[in-house]
């Protein structure tokens, strides 16, 4: 027991026994950190996902480079091909004119891209950076349009394209995908995001409205650009339905239409089919690798680069 006294040193004041200490917090975990529980999930989740999304390409590829005299319809599957072969890509080139169907589709892909890249990009720095009458009516009809599938304007499509004189052509093909109001959209917000200071610091020195466009908003969205270029691309390449209404002939058939000549015209053989999917996966793997370094931007649009 000690002694305390009070500053009017009158009584001494016997100080019962120190205070316990106050518990002890437990900390609080940061917001990134995990435990092993967790982490453990997380991993087993992503291992998961990659086998959906991954697993049918690496089967595919693994059929493609399986020979003849192995079975590929085993009780126990078996990823790894026991005699690898390409000769099942041989067998594709020799069964369908692969090159002019390849041409084909590059072709109506180009024509797509280079619509989406320049139409979309106009009509998105219009709506986001412009002030005109009616901007919100057309935002609104851009929105619109989202809601209806592909299939309820594909008449309507054909009938144009017909009219037009553009059926059983190349053109004709691309000519409706050259345009889609999502990467309208995509640009649109990627624009709006831009500092208005920046505009208004352009329109004092001058500047008409195509020098901001191309100058000062352009350098700051080719993330999304790239974004909309692989979109684009994927989606002329992989159609089927649109090229199947419009085209006719087998000399304008795009890659997606003449493989299905590897089922039931010559033959029915998994390997041939695999090994034609895995030809036409080659070009969006390319395209994919080229932008793949501004794409990944894509999702940080927004700032003003220095």
């Amino acid at each position: 027991m000690s002694a305390v006294t009070d500053q009017r040193g009158a009584v001494p004041v016997a100080a019962s026994a120190a205070a316990p200490p106050p518990p002890r917090r437990r900390r609080a975990r940061g917001f990134g950190s995990m435990s092993l529980g967790e982490k453990i999930g997380r991993y087993a989740l992503l291992v998961f996902v990659l086998l959906i999304c991954v697993g049918p390409f690496l089967w595919q590829l693994s059929t493609s480079l399986k020979s003849r005299s192995e079975d590929i319809y085993t009780r126990i599957p078996q990823l790894w091909p026991s005699e690898p072969t390409i000769s099942n890509y041989t067998r594709v080139m020799e069964a369908i004119p692969v090159w002019s169907f390849i041409g084909n589709s590059l072709f109506v892909a180009v024509l797509a891209v280079a619509g989406n890249v320049i139409f979309s990009t106009l009509a998105g720095f219009a709506l986001a950076r412009l002030r005109f009458r009616g901007a919100k009516v057309a935002l609104g009809l851009f929105l619109a349009t989202l809601i209806l599938p592909g299939e309820a304007t594909i008449i309507a499509n054909f009938v144009t394209i017909r009219t037009f004189g553009l059926a059983d052509s190349l053109l004709g093909v691309a000519l409706p995908g050259m345009i889609a109001a999502l990467n309208v959209l995509l640009m649109y917000n990627a624009f709006r995001q831009l500092p208005a200071e920046v505009d208004e610091a352009a329109v004092i020195d001058g500047a008409t409205a195509f020098q901001r466009f191309w100058s000062i908003a352009m350098p700051s969205v080719r993330g999304t650009v790239a974004v909309i270029a692989i979109f684009s691309f994927i989606g002329a390449w992989d159609d089927f339905l649109w090229p199947l209404i419009v085209l006719t002939s087998p000399d304008n058939f795009t890659l997606t239409i003449g493989l299905q000549y590897l089922s039931g015209t010559f033959s029915n053989d998994q390997r041939m089919i695999a090994a034609g999917s895995m030809i036409a996966f080659v070009p969006i793997a390319i395209v994919f690798a080229v932008l793949q370094r501004h794409f990944f931007k894509g999702v940080e649009e927004g700032g003003v680069k220095g």
